[in-house]
């Protein structure tokens, strides 16, 4: 059994038992969330693919942290014009256990 979810623009498979990391959320360690943006349910074979969603499907999943991933250097220059810029960013996400597939 698995699921297509979108969420932070993306898309995702979660299978329940499994950790993901996905855009952060503005929930709490521990606290549970539900997704609704379901695309696409596969339960034993049988698949129910949404337009765009799934009507009635929902992943339940616990969060299990709020982090950040690796920073990631962003160099820009202009050669001879001694222009010369270095910016780095690191991407905050939230890593969610999945639970369960309803719908």
């Amino acid at each position: 059994m698995y699921a297509i979810i979108e969420t932070g623009g993306k898309q995702q498979k979660a299978v329940p038992g499994e950790t993901l990391k996905v855009e952060r959320l503005a929930a709490e360690v521990g606290e549970t969330v539900r997704l609704d943006r379901v695309m696409l349910v596969s339960r034993d074979g049988q698949v129910s693919l949404g337009r765009p969603y799934v009507d009635g499907a929902s992943v339940t999943a616990k969060v299990t942290a709020q982090d950040r991933g690796p920073k990631v250097l962003v160099f820009k220059k202009k050669k001879r014009k001694g222009y010369r810029r270095t910016k780095g960013h690191r991407q905050s996400y939230t890593s969610l256990r999945v639970e369960a597939i309803e719908g």
